[in-house]
C-alpha cells in the first residue's frame, strides 16, 4: 500500500541555490564551508550527494531544511525565497513542507510508533480523526500496522528507520532530506529502507535528496553530485568518500 497522496498539496519542490556561502568562526578565524554552491533540482528528482567528512554535507542540509541561513545568496525551494526568511517563517515552512531521515533514526523514545508519526500532523494542525487515519495508512505501507502502540526502544534498527521514513513522508512534504538513512543498517534492512524512501517519495512527487558515502546507495538516484571542498562537483574517481 502506498502513503496517501493529498491531491490539495502544492507542488513538488523545485530547488535553486545560486551562489550560497556559509562561514562559520573558529576561534579568530572564520572558515567557509560552502563557497559560492550553485545547484538547481527538477522538481521530484533523486539525487545523491556524496562527499567525505567535512565537506559541508551537513551544512548544505541545514540550509536546505530551513534550519540554518547562508551568509550570501539565494536558497528557493517551491518558489519559495528562504534565505532571508525569518526564523519562524521557516519553522513553519519546515513543518509543512520538509521531511526529514536520519541515520540514528531521531524517534521521540517516549512515544509509540503511533504518536511519533502523528506528531508532525497534530503540529501543523490536521484533526484527530484525518490523524488516525493516516498514521493507520503509512504503518501500513512501511509494513509496521502491528506495532501502532510499540515504542522505539522495541523495534528493530531496520523497523525504527521505516518508521522514521513514514514520519518524514506522512506531511506530505515538497522535499525529503534524508542524511545517511542506511548508515546503521545491515544490507537487507537497509535495501528495504531505501526501496521504501525511493518508491513513496516517488508516488507522493517529492524531490528527495539523499546523502550517502555509498557508491550503491548512490547509484539508486536519478542524478549523482559530489560536494568536495565546498563546491558542487560532478562525480569523480579523485574525490575520497
Amino acid at each position: 500500500m502506498s502513503l496517501p497522496v493529498d491531491c490539495d498539496s502544492p507542488a513538488p519542490a523545485t530547488v535553486r541555490l545560486a551562489g550560497v556561502v556559509r562561514t562559520y568562526r573558529e576561534g579568530p578565524r572564520r572558515r567557509e564551508v560552502l563557497r559560492g554552491v550553485d545547484l538547481q533540482i527538477a522538481s521530484g528528482e533523486r539525487l545523491a550527494l556524496l562527499g567525505r567528512s567535512g565537506s559541508g554535507k551537513s551544512t548544505l542540509l541545514n540550509l536546505l531544511g530551513a534550519i540554518d541561513r547562508p551568509d550570501a545568496g539565494s536558497i528557493l525551494i517551491g518558489g519559495r525565497e528562504l534565505s532571508k526568511a525569518a526564523e519562524r517563517e521557516r519553522t513553519l515552512f519546515r513543518r509543512r513542507h520538509i521531511g526529514f531521515v536520519y541515520q540514528f533514526f531521531n524517534l521521540i523514545p517516549t512515544l509509540c510508533a503511533g504518536d511519533n508519526l502523528g506528531l508532525p500532523l497534530e503540529l501543523n494542525g490536521v484533526t484527530e480523526a484525518e490523524i488516525r487515519r493516516r498514521v493507520a495508512e503509512s504503518l501500513e505501507a512501511v509494513g509496521l500496522a502491528d506495532r501502532r502502540d510499540s515504542f522505539p526502544d522495541r523495534l528493530s534498527g531496520g523497523e525504527q528507520q521505516r518508521l522514521a521514513v513514514a514520519r518524514a513522508l506522512i506531511h506530505r512534504p515538497l522535499l525529503i532530506l534524508a542524511d545517511e538513512p542506511t548508515g546503521t543498517l545491515d544490507a537487507e534492512s537497509g535495501a528495504r529502507v531505501l526501496e521504501l524512501l525511493t518508491r513513496l517519495s516517488r508516488e507522493q512527487g517529492s524531490t528527495l535528496i539523499l546523502v550517502t558515502h555509498s557508491l550503491a546507495v548512490a547509484g539508486t538516484a536519478d542524478r549523482c553530485l559530489a560536494l568536495d571542498e565546498g563546491r558542487i562537483r560532478p562525480v569523480a574517481d579523485g574525490i575520497a568518500w
